[in-house]
């Protein structure tokens, strides 16, 4: 069977480099006919992923396109994972983060042991409150308070943790409810799948990472993410766990050229219509020397983990200068 710690990856204190495959969420796949093509490239790009050598590929865990919805074709999270699990060999898969409300938290004990059995035991296990309103109200969910979607989403983590472990699992919560729940087969990692819960909010979320997390994953500027840190560590401290038991991830956009002046040509690559001053500021947008130093600016914060997403899809420049040019430097 697979074991994991808390740093999994390739050696128990070093740097880990994850990369998203595209899957329509960001418009990426918009220059692509039809659905299969564009099927056929997003399986290419998860198999190079592996064949560069990183060590995870990741997925959003959306239904509409964003900046809004634009009938364009988004392929599902679970679906997809389990399709690439038969696909790649050693890589490991994971959500950036599951939606907790989209699927009952026993259901999703069920994927989630299924995948990690069918994958060979590669499950990174991402899951967080949700955020999407206008998913939630399209597919039919209540969308329910911040405060209501964290509850929601301890209780998730809760009975999941117990039905990959126990025969079987009655739980009774604010929230959810089972009784006398099975989850077989087990998943294969000993103890047990990593965790990874992701969201920055200061007073809930991160209380949740302190409590149950082996990952976390949060954004923003050096300046908010050390806040971020911090209040994580003071989670840590009030619920008796040890902060070194979790790995911090930051999951930017990623936009590399060899050159300032391939660079410049380039001009702007923000989805969200962002100024480019601001947008190569909070990303990791620049030449394999600029990428290299600010991912050195938050390993110095603690950061031990990067999964980006490659703003040029379905090009894959910057995700073979990310592989070839810049994680080398830190291996």
């Amino acid at each position: 069977m697979s074991t994991y710690s808390p740093l999994s990856g390739r050696s128990h204190d070093g740097v880990v480099f994850g990369v998203f495959m595209p899957q329509g969420w960001k418009m990426e796949l918009s220059g692509i006919p039809d659905a299969r093509a564009k099927w056929d490239r997003a399986v290419s790009i998860a198999r190079l992923a592996e064949e560069l050598d990183f060590d995870s590929i990741w997925l959003y865990d959306h239904f509409h396109n964003v900046p809004r919805p634009a009938h364009e074709a988004v392929f599902e999270c679970w679906t997809t994972l389990a399709a690439i699990s038969q696909l790649t060999s050693r890589i490991r898969l994971g959500q950036m983060v599951g939606c907790n409300s989209y699927r009952n938290p026993a259901l999703l004990a069920k994927i989630t042991s299924t995948l990690d059995v069918i994958s060979g035991g590669r499950l990174e296990w991402g899951i967080g409150a949700g955020w999407y309103e206008n998913e939630y109200r399209a597919y039919g969910y209540e969308f329910p308070k911040p405060k209501d979607r964290i509850g929601m989403l301890r209780e998730s983590v809760e009975i999941v943790r117990s039905m990959w472990s126990e025969p079987e699992t009655t739980y009774k919560g604010k929230y959810y409810e089972t009784v006398r729940a099975n989850c077989d087969p087990k998943p294969l990692q000993e103890p047990r799948p990593p965790i990874m819960i992701g969201g920055g909010g200061e007073q809930l979320t991160l209380r949740v990472v302190a409590q149950y997390a082996d990952c976390s994953n949060f954004g923003g500027s050096p300046d908010e993410w050390r806040r971020k840190r911090d209040t994580l560590f003071d989670h840590c401290r009030v619920v008796g766990r040890n902060p070194s038991e979790i790995r911090m991830t930051w999951s930017p956009e990623i936009f590399i050229r060899s050159t300032t002046d391939e660079l410049e040509a380039a001009g702007t690559r923000s989805l969200w219509g962002e100024e480019v001053a601001s947008w190569r500021d909070g990303n990791l947008v620049g030449t394999p020397d600029q990428v290299a130093e600010k991912i050195r600016t938050y390993m110095a914060l603690g950061c031990t983990g990067f999964i980006p997403w490659c703003s040029d899809y379905p090009d894959t420049t910057t995700m073979e200068l990310f592989a070839t040019e810049v994680i080398p430097r830190f291996r």
